[in-house]
């Protein structure tokens, strides 16, 4: 499988909306690894520091500011690059912040969205598209099982209604236009994605590193809610697998979820004193808040992930517990002022050779 994605990846043309943020910068250093040409659009990174200017990427890809909901200068820049393949990463991402601007949570999640499938339509080099969505996607009633592709979807705030949206825009394009021509259009849905890198707010694992940082009592807001923990390296393995399978090839074409096994699940708390033991943090300094918050959040959301295990062979390679750890690594590396390229290069090519075979 490795073989396969590096011989495929030699050389594309890829084009990365939100190429600045966690995933999108954990992604160009994969594919820059693949030795792949590189294009990515998105605004500044607002988080400091970034893992983007940390990893030093402006080498290793062309960059271009702009917004997606700007469709004129989105479609131009696509466009003139000729991308074979898209990764459409742009997002508002934080629920938090959908209750604080609905707006411009909707406009770029939805309208964004719409404008990347646009430009797609219009394109006349791109072979296949990855649609990353969110696995808030879905209308939560918290099941015990996981949710599959062709559950409903909806949301309670706006950050999942403009997921539920971008969703069905996708679809509509999906069956009126990319069914039509050979693009190999996917969405794919994961959820409560960690790894090192990620400074954003309201995030546990972030909100403890900047605790830390700032030499302040660690605040867990949530404690007995129940998550499905995986590290970032295993969802982007699937969308690559998918790049790679729905590449001129529309019959892969369709939603798909990424999520880990059902052992993955663990509560806030247990996440907390996982994190407290690898980076030796004492107990007194981390505070529980059981408090309701003011803003509706799921007790639980999982994900059944069949459809991609059967039809394109991907399944999570990283437990839960070994993602905490690998995300405790890589900030612990950063606090010890260690060079974050090479740390971040090494757990990459740890986590592909469990796909040489």
């Amino acid at each position: 499988m490795l073989e396969d994605l590096k011989k495929f990846y030699k050389n594309k043309r890829i084009f990365i909306t939100g190429n600045t943020g966690f995933k999108g910068s954990w992604l160009t250093m994969i594919l820059n690894s693949f030795n792949s040409n590189l294009c990515g659009y998105s605004l500044n990174e607002n988080f400091k520091p970034s893992m983007f200017e940390l990893l030093n990427l402006k080498k290793k890809i062309k960059l271009i500011k702009g917004d997606v909901r700007n469709f004129q200068h989105l479609n131009k820049s696509i466009n003139k690059f000729k991308p074979d393949i898209i990764f459409h990463l742009a997002a508002q991402s934080l629920v938090k912040k959908s209750y604080i601007d609905p707006l411009f949570t909707v406009s770029t999640n939805t309208g964004g969205s719409a404008n990347i499938l646009e430009s797609c339509r219009l394109s006349k080099s791109l072979k296949s598209l990855i649609y990353i969505t969110s696995d808030k996607c879905y209308e939560n009633v918290e099941w015990i099982w996981g949710y599959r592709e062709n559950d409903k979807l909806g949301g309670y705030d706006a950050y999942s209604s403009s997921k539920a949206a971008a969703e069905n825009i996708f679809s509509a394009y999906l069956e009126s236009f990319f069914k039509k021509k050979k693009l190999g259009a996917v969405s794919v849905r994961a959820g409560n994605v960690i790894g090192g890198g990620d400074w954003s707010e309201n995030r546990i694992i972030p909100d403890v590193i900047k605790s830390i940082e700032n030499k302040k009592k660690i605040i867990i807001r949530n404690p007995k809610s129940t998550r499905p923990w995986q590290h970032v390296l295993d969802p982007l393995l699937g969308y690559l697998i998918l790049g790679m399978k729905a590449y001129n090839n529309n019959n892969f074409s369709g939603s798909y979820n990424f999520g880990p096994d059902n052992d993955a699940v663990l509560t806030v708390k247990d996440v907390v004193n996982q994190i407290s033991k690898r980076l030796n943090i004492k107990k007194k300094n981390i505070l529980f808040n059981n408090k309701k918050s003011k803003f509706k959040e799921a007790n639980l959301l999982k994900l059944n992930c069949d459809k991609a295990k059967d039809r394109i062979r991907w399944c999570p390679k990283i437990s839960s517990k070994m993602s905490i750890d690998l995300a405790c690594d890589w900030y612990k590396s950063y606090f010890e002022k260690k060079n974050m390229t090479k740390v971040t290069e090494l757990q990459i090519q740890k986590f592909l050779k469990k796909y040489e075979k």
